[in-house]
């Protein structure tokens, strides 16, 4: 599955510095000791949306985040708090959505959509590991250019004409939720949703062999190429859970 690390926008994100140290691994196992506190991350799925600012209340998460960047997870005390997205250095507020963030827990805040219409969605992420011999993988799409697509996972033994869609009918703004396969090495395909694939088949996304090992987590968001005249898919990656002991 083609897993691309996006770095489309030209801005950096820059992540507040909140007194606490992020370790290597993602998720809760990057916090040293046994810390009571929430996490979160930001991604910027917008595609015209300008360079965000974003507050947690009145503190910054990250500044001048750009499309298709997301941050690693900032440790941020539990509770119930409005995350808001405003230009990037001024005060003029895009959007802002409450949430309640809970101990020891994880969350992704999505901004996307076109600016005209742009949301905000606050995702509780899994922070514990998947079966033994499986990978737990979560599809958002945040596309609204792509249309509805089929989800194909290739398996490196296997061909898309021999494979069956993981999901059918992933429309933008849908969340599959969790879905654990077995851990291996797959690629992603996107096809228009109800194509019957030949060996002619032009996909709407065409990724690179991927391996995932087994208890890994991860959040794979589809979203609009970076310039608007370019049709097709771009996708990027977001560890939620790797487990020391993955197999």
């Amino acid at each position: 599955m083609s897993v691309t690390h996006l770095h489309l926008a030209k801005q950096s994100a820059r992540l507040a510095v909140l007194g606490l140290v992020l370790g290597a691994l993602p998720g809760c196992q990057s916090i040293a000791g046994n810390a009571v506190v929430s996490q979160v991350r930001i991604i910027d799925t917008s595609p015209d949306a300008p360079g965000l600012d974003i507050y947690e209340g009145s503190g910054v998460l990250a500044y001048n985040l750009g499309f298709g960047t997301a941050t690693s997870y900032v440790p941020i005390t539990p509770g119930s708090y409005a995350i808001s997205a405003d230009v990037a250095n001024s005060k003029q507020q895009l959007i802002s959505a409450r949430g309640s963030f809970n101990v020891n827990n994880e969350y992704t805040v999505l901004i996307g959509n076109y600016v005209a219409g742009l949301t905000e969605t606050v995702l509780q992420d899994q922070s514990t590991p998947a079966p033994s011999g499986q990978v737990a993988l979560r599809f958002l799409d945040q596309s609204p250019a792509a249309g509805t697509l089929d989800l194909y996972l290739v398996s490196s033994s296997g061909t898309l004409l021999t494979s069956k869609p993981v999901l059918y009918n992933v429309a933008f703004g849908s969340n599959s939720g969790y879905v654990n396969v077995s851990a291996g090495t797959y690629t992603l395909v996107a096809l228009p949703a109800g194509t019957v694939a030949t060996s002619t088949t032009v996909a709407t996304y065409l990724g690179t062999a991927v391996t995932y090992t087994g208890g890994s987590v991860r959040t794979l968001v589809l979203i609009n190429q970076p310039l608007a005249t370019t049709p097709g898919l771009q996708v990027i990656t977001a560890a939620d859970y790797d487990s020391a002991g993955a197999t």
